[in-house]
């Protein structure tokens, strides 16, 4: 929630005069001239070039995360954006616009940030840094950065870390509604009801009124209006099971409240764990999220072909990790370099692709069903069914949280189970014992069902040649 996957830049953007509440004027205006506005309005023209392109970014990200989410439309208001520096970032309606800002901004305006395999853009949260401070980018701190020599994206990962990106060229477009434009109820099927669905099961971890919906199908049953009443009697709207305009955007006002994804640090709607757009080029030596994706991916690839070695999930591109590449451009009739160019990133990731959907992934939510606690504590040594479903649910959820190992499962609680569950404990904030309670029980449980959720919705990645009339195959 919301569906729409694919972030894109808005042709025009309403602005709201004053804070949300306040009874002010609307103004609708270019995205580009929107942006060109406010940086007029919170940076000096005269900076280095740097810190004005990096708060430029900063400035994009912030309006784009707020139109994705259709953050004030499901508050019930009629704009995207407000503004009141207290909510949102300065805008003054009819103002001059200074020229080298207003050529930067032409270059860039379809530019934004976000976290290395999320979805939606950064809510890029940023402050003049002496008279207030936050969390996000120091506007004076920009400038003393550039003039050390720091380029844009040097200020940006300074302030915002290291596991962010550029997406660019992002599509212009007419600012898009989430909501279908017609109630879904016991019958409807589709992606919007697996959003439902979806959306359902990830609120009602924090209203556990609300029954979860295994399997999440894209069909509305009675399983899904049962879900849909319970959330509408906790929010006081009219309980008839059916998913209209207000049911609708309340789903999405919490879903984006819970997640946090109008924040800084939120969960993220993940890409299936993995970002959609090609590396110019990886080569021994780099490190970050990218290079975790990539040995994620050999890993898996090494599972099922021989004279694919296994390598360690480190985030360093390091000689085993050379030798798994140079390994995988053998095969595979590649230029043997061991270096990761655009075509073997994208060989790696379709035959990775393939082995998740005709594998991995088929009838998962049925041929593994969410079962109850078994009632006793799983620790090492012990073997039976139990073990064997909690061997199967920490794989299918590793296929999305790349931290997590796959390991075989073979249906007693052995040395690589205890590893598995210690790093899921790790990552998900429990009391790290290597043991599971019927705590940590339903926490792998919830997390599984999500994970199959996610994964009838996720995007793909761009499968580098063109499709056309006659092709072929899962893209």
């Amino acid at each position: 929630m919301p569906p729409i996957v694919t972030p894109y830049v808005p042709e025009y953007i309403t602005v709201h005069l004053g804070p949300p509440a306040s009874n002010a004027q609307n103004v609708t205006v270019a995205f580009p001239e929107y942006i060109k506005n406010v940086a007029s309005s919170e940076i000096y023209p005269t900076w280095e070039e740097s810190a004005i392109v990096a708060n430029i970014y900063a400035q994009i990200s912030f309006a784009l995360n707020r139109v994705y989410l259709e953050y004030y439309p499901s508050q019930g208001y009629n704009f995207n954006i407000t503004n009141s520096t207290a909510y949102d970032q300065s805008f003054q309606n009819g103002r001059n616009i200074f020229e080298n800002i207003s050529r930067i901004v032409d270059e860039i305006f379809n530019n934004y940030i976000r976290r290395v395999g999320f979805a939606e853009p950064l809510a890029a949260k940023y402050c003049n840094g002496t008279t207030t401070t936050c969390e996000g980018l120091s506007q004076w701190g920009s400038q003393n950065l550039a003039e050390q020599g720091y380029n844009s994206v040097q200020i940006l990962r300074y302030y915002y870390g290291d596991n962010i990106e550029l997406v660019q060229d992002a599509p212009v477009m007419g600012v898009r509604s989430s909501y279908p434009g017609t109630p879904l109820r016991v019958g409807s099927s589709g992606p919007d009801v697996f959003i439902i669905q979806t959306s359902l099961n990830r609120v009602s971890q924090d209203y556990p009124l609300i029954p979860k919906i295994n399997p999440v199908t894209g069909t509305f049953d009675e399983a899904t209006e049962n879900a849909v009443r319970t959330f509408q009697g906790i929010f006081n709207l009219a309980q008839d099971g059916i998913v209209g305009k207000a049911t609708w955007y309340k789903l999405v006002m919490l879903y984006v409240g819970i997640t946090k994804l109008a924040e800084l640090e939120s969960e993220g709607q993940r890409y299936f764990g993995l970002p959609l757009e090609y590396p110019e080029s990886l080569s021994e030596g780099d490190t970050g999220e990218t290079i975790r994706y990539l040995q994620f991916m050999l890993s898996v690839l090494a599972e099922f072909y021989q004279n694919q070695p296994f390598l360690n999930i480190t985030g360093t591109f390091d000689a085993q990790t050379k030798n798994a590449v140079l390994s995988f451009q053998r095969n595979n009739q590649l230029t043997e370099t061991g270096i990761v160019d655009p075509t073997t990133w994208g060989e790696i990731y379709r035959q990775y692709r393939g082995i998740v959907d005709t594998v991995l992934l088929p009838n998962i939510a049925s041929s593994i069903p969410a079962q109850a606690y078994p009632g006793v504590v799983l620790s090492a040594g012990l073997s039976g069914p139990s073990v064997t479903a909690l061997q199967q649910y920490l794989n299918v959820i590793a296929l999305t949280y790349t931290d997590l190992p796959l390991f075989p499962v073979t249906g007693t609680f052995d040395e690589q189970t205890v590893q598995a569950v210690r790093r899921y404990q790790e990552l998900f904030g429990l009391a790290v014992t290597g043991q599971v309670d019927e705590t940590v029980w339903n926490a792998i449980i919830n997390t599984y069902k999500d994970v199959v959720s996610a994964t009838t919705t996720s995007p793909r990645q761009y499968p580098g040649y063109t499709l056309s009339m006659g092709s072929r195959d899962t893209a």
